[in-house]
């Protein structure tokens, strides 16, 4: 089953149309499907040749042999280096050719200088379609947009493919939106992680097989990731380890890690760069001045995996599974009000309230009008600047409506930046009780009670 990536496809599908498309890039994290798209889009006639670890000279002949298919007779001489395998594939093809070669990171591993070879034929006019397709977004993001590399200026098409969103994941399970909220908090966007899911019966046995479990696919998937994109990952799976486990500022994640804040702004930045980690500011504070900074996962599996696997993974070295999935059993419902937030405040661009539609949302916290502490779940200004919206995000499934419109008004009232702006209040439910959840008024006609089928279903726009 395949879903989405329309854009995806089309972007691509137009870029083979052009007359002048010479190098694609096609670059994101591991297990996105990256090669499902392409081997879904490629035409018969294209040569598709996934790389490995191999020696220079066995990856030649490995791709010659490849060619050989389309090309009969291609893969008989030895090729001594890329550039005479290119410069004989550009005068045995005798119609316009695409050829994809997927995990590139591993050829240049073994060959840097093939980006310098690809500049050279693409640059003497070679008529054939090159894609370069890689999991190392660090490598992959530097060939294409680095001003120092060898290719920097000569991508037709540069696309990142990213996690999908929580519609489809809905979509691919054949699930309810609550039951999409409570998967995508483990499994994420990551299509590779919904195939992996959808092959056990239930939520629970996926979780113990394929994640608790020692001998489970992705038992060890985050060594995995950061093998992609860094030497090693001991500094980068202690900042996730201390995040996980509630330090979201960096004074303490630098103090438990005995370093100078300095000296972690690299890595935090790397990770960030990956989507791996996000740096939260309150609404409308300047990221490069703030102090307010908070550091939280922004990836739903690595998110799950640091918070419940690692602080148990001595127990789970001994089997002991049950037991901690008894653990997070118990504790899934609040993990899931962070997971519910996340979601609701990405759905808030998609949506319109009250006639007018808003920029991204983010939370708030500072002191309120009366110098007291005050924070909000999430804020965000109407494209037109006339309007703020306000929003308080619950999950728990018992909800008291009445008493969080109060509070809500109560804060609105006491808002520090408003500035003279209508002000639209908003609750974000899982499930709303008594009259509310059968569609009577809430006290102030302003608020707004919004079930998670319809937040859920507006994120696909």
């Amino acid at each position: 089953m395949f879903v989405d990536r329309e854009k995806e496809k089309n972007r691509l599908l137009r870029a083979f149309e052009r007359d002048n498309t010479r190098l694609i890039v096609v670059y994101g994290r591991r297990r996105c499907g990256k090669t499902a798209l392409l081997r879904r889009i490629l035409p018969p006639k294209a040569v598709y040749f996934a790389a490995d670890l191999r020696e220079t000279a066995l990856q030649i002949s490995g791709l010659a042999d490849r060619i050989d298919e389309i090309v009969p007779g291609f893969g008989k001489p030895v090729y001594p280096d890329w550039e005479s395998l290119f410069n004989n594939l550009g005068l045995a093809l005798r119609e316009r050719t695409i050829l994809c070669l997927d995990e590139f990171p591993y050829l240049v591993k073994n060959s840097p200088d093939l980006p310098s070879v690809i500049q050279k034929i693409v640059d003497a006019g070679w008529p054939h379609i090159l894609i370069l397709c890689g999991s190392s977004q660090q490598m992959m993001y530097g060939m294409a947009l680095d001003g120092s590399s060898p290719l920097y200026g000569r991508c037709d098409e540069i696309l990142r493919i990213r996690p999908m969103e929580i519609p489809y994941l809905k979509e691919y399970l054949r699930i309810t939106a609550e039951d999409a909220v409570r998967e995508f908090g483990v499994w994420g966007g990551v299509p590779r992680y919904w195939e992996i899911r959808r092959r056990s019966k239930s939520f629970e046995e996926a979780v113990k097989n394929h994640v608790l479990d020692r001998d489970g696919i992705l038992y060890e998937e985050p060594e995995r990731l950061f093998a992609d994109e860094m030497r090693t990952s001991v500094q980068a799976f202690s900042v996730l380890s201390l995040i996980g486990s509630g330090c979201h500022r960096m004074s303490e994640i630098a103090g438990r890690l005995e370093k100078p804040a300095t000296q972690l702004s690299r890595l935090t930045a790397f990770l960030i760069d990956l989507g791996y980690i996000r740096r939260d500011v309150p609404y409308g504070e300047s990221i490069h001045s703030t102090k307010k900074s908070l550091y939280k996962i922004d990836d739903p599996f690595l998110n799950f995996y640091f918070t419940f696997l690692v602080p148990h993974r001595s127990r789970l070295e001994f089997g002991l599974i049950d037991p901690v999935w008894n653990d997070i059993r118990g504790r899934y419902d609040g993990y899931l009000s962070g997971i519910w937030e996340d979601i609701c405040r990405r759905a808030v661009p998609l949506m319109t309230f009250q006639g007018k539609t808003f920029n991204p949302a983010a939370r708030w916290w500072g002191n309120g009008l009366d110098g007291k502490p005050m924070e909000l779940d999430l804020v965000a200004e109407s494209i037109d600047k006339s309007a703020i919206l306000l929003g308080e995000v619950e999950w728990r499934m018992r909800t008291p409506v009445a008493k969080l419109q109060r509070e809500l008004e109560r804060k609105s009232r006491n808002l520090p930046f408003a500035g003279g702006k209508s002000v639209i209040k908003a609750l974000f439910l899982r499930k709303a009780d008594g009259e509310a959840a059968r569609g009577a008024a809430v006290p102030d006609e302003t608020t707004l009670v919004i079930p998670p089928g319809r937040v859920v279903s507006a994120m696909d726009g």
